[in-house]
């Protein structure tokens, strides 16, 4: 018995080490919460936040700078304007919110990774905007090539739904330009769905535009009013909306593309110290924001964005994993499903300058507090260190293992005849041992999860394997997912209709230059 024992368990071994070794790619699908959201707010403090973030709106107001169209849309709908500054009464930014969906469609070129943003959902995407990267060779500016890498690493990574935006700045392309080559990377490296540009309101219509050629269906009409982008617009904290980015935002919104309406809140710096407060204006700012959102087009998908860190008061640098970060992001969460809209917060949050245990430590509080706030599309995943300014790859690769945990946090616990496992109790019995029984046989594969990365051996042999640690770890790990990497099908035609259209417009903008 002991040795049948063993060739089954031998079996089940090789199994799964074919699986972990299989260049097929993977992709799990979108996190289901299967579990409560932690909702720290009573009901009459919500209440209190909402009731001040109306008089925000009414009687300090909000202001949109260089936008002559976004104040005489406002006027239109009934606000009072004083130069750049928007009074909105009370009720009204309430009322446009409400034409925004409760959920929706992104699609991305296969089928069978699009995603669904809003109700009991979580969709991980990686970093986002840093200007450096790191690896082992050290810090430095990031290029094109290093952004094509991280593509093809968030392509290879089993619990990344999607592959994000600017990963990170390409500073050897110049930036007129490096969004065309950010938006190839995404279209051909990847089939997953993937950000657009904003950093200019001509970038968002470049951004649309080629994904109308990436999608259309044969029949011309491009998305056809379709969601394939999901951007990033960001509020200049406190209550101060600039013409660029609401320029982007006008073509998403036009398009009927989703924007996340996100607050930029470093707490002490650009909102109060207190968590109330800094809610406070936060849903201050994000009403405004997704109403103005449905003054360009009603119906128009949009999510309720929190980026939230601290400062440190002595040296004003800012903080990450905290717990008054993390009560923001709870408070965030709740408000925002107090106004049916999808939320976006959290991610792979840290300071430290290395993926060290400080990394660590910060990175899984601020992912944990991202699953119980109940966020629905989470930026910044995997990848994230030094306060954003960098994007790291060996840490890329180690939280997007530790995004698993996540999967499986989310699906709670089951209590249905199976999960209760009376059978394999009475078939071990007093003194036995479970590793042979029926029960552990049937569900050995699935049971627990099981990491990528981290080492589990002892520590002979552990030892002599080199003793590496879990960056070095890391660094294999990329150089298998890189070796393993295939790039995915994509129709020539498109292809070559999508080059084209990037020489088109690198011509007009030569022009311009004269």
């Amino acid at each position: 018995m002991v040795e049948m024992t063993r060739r089954k368990r031998g079996g089940g071994g090789a199994a799964r080490r074919a699986e972990r070794t299989s260049g097929k790619v993977v992709t799990a699908p979108t996190i289901t919460r299967n579990i409560p959201d932690y909702e720290p707010l009573t009901v009459e403090a919500l209440e209190i936040i909402e009731r001040n973030a109306e008089t925000v709106l009414e009687e300090i107001g909000v202001a949109f700078v260089e936008n002559p169209a976004a104040l005489e849309r406002w006027r239109a709908a009934g606000a009072e304007i004083d130069g750049e500054i928007v009074r909105i009464p009370r009720g009204l930014a309430r009322k446009l919110c409400g034409t925004a969906p409760s959920s929706f469609t992104q699609i991305a070129r296969n089928p069978e990774k699009n995603v669904e943003i809003g109700g009991r959902n979580l969709v991980l995407a990686p970093v986002y905007g840093p200007p450096f990267v790191r690896d082992e060779s050290g810090r430095r500016y990031a290029t094109m090539a290093d952004f094509e890498k991280f593509v093809k690493l968030g392509h290879m990574s089993q619990w990344l739904q999607h592959s994000g935006g600017t990963v990170c700045e390409p500073t050897d392309v110049d930036v007129d330009r490096r969004h065309f080559d950010m938006l190839m990377a995404h279209m051909t490296l990847t089939d997953k769905p993937f950000m657009g540009s904003v950093t200019e309101p001509s970038r968002a219509r470049d951004s649309v535009e080629m994904c109308d050629i990436l999608f259309d269906e044969g029949d011309g009409k491009g998305l056809n009013g379709r969601t394939a982008l999901v951007s990033l617009i960001n509020i200049n904290s406190p209550l101060t909306f600039d013409g660029i980015m609401m320029g982007a935002l006008e073509e998403y919104a036009a398009a009927n593309q989703a924007c996340i309406i996100s607050p930029f809140i470093v707490g002490g710096a650009m909102a109060p110290v207190s968590v109330v407060g800094t809610l406070t204006q936060v849903l201050a700012e994000v009403m405004a924001g997704v109403a103005y959102s449905q003054l360009v087009r009603s119906g128009a998908p949009a999510i309720f964005g929190a980026f939230v860190t601290s400062i440190d008061m002595n040296s004003g640098a800012p903080t990450f994993g905290t717990p008054e970060a993390a009560q923001i992001t709870y408070g965030a969460g709740q408000l925002a499903r107090r106004m049916g809209l999808p939320f976006r917060s959290a991610g792979s949050f840290c300071t430290s300058k290395l993926p060290d245990a400080q990394a660590a430590y910060e990175t899984a509080n601020s992912l944990n507090a991202g699953l119980l706030s109940g966020v629905n599309f989470m930026l910044h995943a995997c990848g994230w260190l030094e306060g954003g300014l960098v994007a790291d790859f060996e840490k890329f690769v180690m939280d997007a293992d530790l995004l698993g945990t996540l999967h499986k946090m989310a699906q709670g616990i089951a209590h249905d005849e199976d999960a209760q496992a009376m059978d394999a109790i009475r078939e071990v019995g007093p003194g036995g041992h479970y590793l042979g029984c029926a029960h552990t046989q049937a569900h050995f594969k699935t049971a627990f999860w099981r990491s990528n990365l981290f080492d589990y051996k002892p520590f002979e042999t552990w030892a002599e394997e080199g003793g590496r640690d879990t960056r070095a770890l890391a660094t294999a790990r990329i150089e298998k997912l890189l070796a393993d990497y295939e790039t995915p099908a994509l129709d020539p035609e498109k292809r070559d209709a999508l080059r084209a259209y990037v020489a088109k417009r690198h011509a007009e903008l030569d022009a311009e230059r004269g």
